[in-house]
């Protein structure tokens, strides 16, 4: 059987610090080696240590990432853009004709507020969501690749 090649997702929020780095941790660690994931904001405002936390707790580190700003290159690169909040949807530079585009509507853990616990918790309901919009898309590239294949594991 020939293998597919990567599919290239970039996720794309407002400072790429929270929502998009979780994403794309999540992408590469559940989607290898069917999935290369980039984020990028349309600012870039530095990683933020509960959402590096929020990850490691959960067995993905992506410390090793970098928070930076959306380019026309990363764009390019992409085969799927996924904006995370709606200032990044709103604010998305035009994407190059062909490129699906989906927005997944994600409220900002960093505006958090309240003790430490209510912000930690927060930040782990962001984590736990992120990862299973990228477990769901995971599914639908693999069933759009091979659709016999996902027809006969139901049933059809």
């Amino acid at each position: 059987m020939k293998l597919q090649p990567k599919r290239r997702v970039l996720f794309l929020c407002t400072g790429n610090s929270c929502r998009s780095q979780m994403a794309e941790g999540w992408a590469n660690h559940l989607g290898a080696p069917f999935i290369e994931a980039r984020s990028a904001g349309i600012e870039a405002h530095g990683q933020n240590p509960r959402a590096l936390a929020a990850m490691r707790e959960a067995g993905v580190d992506i410390s090793q990432q970098e928070s930076k700003a959306v380019t026309p290159e990363l764009l390019g690169w992409a085969d799927i853009v996924v904006t995370v909040c709606g200032h990044a949807d709103e604010h998305c530079p035009a994407v190059p004709a062909g490129t699906p585009k989906q927005h997944w509507p994600l409220s900002d853990p960093a505006k958090a507020r309240g003790a430490e616990e209510t912000i930690v918790n927060t930040f782990r309901m962001t984590r736990d969501d992120i990862q299973a919009r990228v477990l769901e898309m995971i599914r639908q590239l693999k069933m759009s690749e091979h659709p016999a294949a996902e027809e006969r594991h139901h049933g059809r």
